[in-house]
């Protein structure tokens, strides 16, 4: 069993901890998450541009490792073909689809159509952070591909995070990356990516709250821009 968990890791712990392997690089990060945690240790994957870099490291440390996608039933059909392509370069990848407990329909039906226009923030706890808490019930740990020039809610993400919302603790190995070295990664290593990042989507979720950034545009400003001052669905905030 692992020294670590969400109950033994105190402010003091982490602050070590992180200290520790700051003096390492990305891929240690990873090492060090599944030596400690080894099938405890569950990846969320957006399958954005991060996530490609994410599973081709992984993929080398452990070649069956756990991945859960949240599906809202709401994403670019581009990203269900890019998790297709994955699975083919990744066979001995567990990747797990998890659903929501109400299907589109069922959730018009109880909240009215289009909630994601009206509340989206209900429309996220239902198809995004109640799906994670399924998915999270008996992992002690998760992989998240945060970086921390990508907003100001994760400029002070760290490598390993207690997180409140979920009970656990979250390990981010990708924090101290630029978007320039993510996708030089992705071109050297010839990894496949969504085709939407080549018409200027930098970040992408569900269709109907995503749209493309202008030039000059911070790489989030297409995530619910209807929606003024919200910039994450919900995994990553406070309890």
């Amino acid at each position: 069993m692992s020294q670590w968990s969400y109950a033994t890791a105190t402010d003091e712990r982490l602050a070590v901890l992180n200290k520790e392997l700051g003096g390492g690089d990305t891929l240690d990060v990873i090492k060090w998450a599944y030596q400690t945690f080894s099938d405890d240790l569950v990846y969320s994957c957006s399958f954005g541009a991060e996530a490609m870099v994410l599973i081709d490291m992984i993929s080398d440390v452990k070649k069956d490792a756990k991945i859960v996608f949240l599906d809202t039933h709401l994403h670019f059909q581009e990203t269900y073909d890019l998790i297709e392509k994955i699975r083919a370069r990744y066979p001995k990848l567990q990747i797990t689809v998890k659903q929501p407990q109400l299907t589109l329909e069922q959730q018009a039906a109880q909240y009215g159509d289009e909630l994601w226009l009206r509340q989206p923030d209900q429309c996220c706890q239902i198809r995004k952070v109640e799906p994670m808490d399924q998915a999270l019930r008996g992992a002690v740990a998760w992989l998240s591909g945060l970086r921390r020039e990508q907003s100001a809610t994760r400029a002070n993400v760290q490598f390993v995070n207690r997180d409140e919302k979920f009970e656990s603790l979250k390990i981010c190995p990708l924090i101290h990356w630029k978007s320039e070295e993510v996708w030089q990664y992705i071109r050297i290593f010839e990894l496949p990516y969504n085709a939407l990042h080549d018409q200027s989507y930098p970040s992408i979720g569900c269709a109907p709250c995503t749209r493309a950034v202008a030039p000059g545009e911070d790489e989030r400003a297409g995530r619910w821009a209807a929606h003024s001052g919200k910039t994450e669905c919900g995994l990553h905030l406070a309890k």
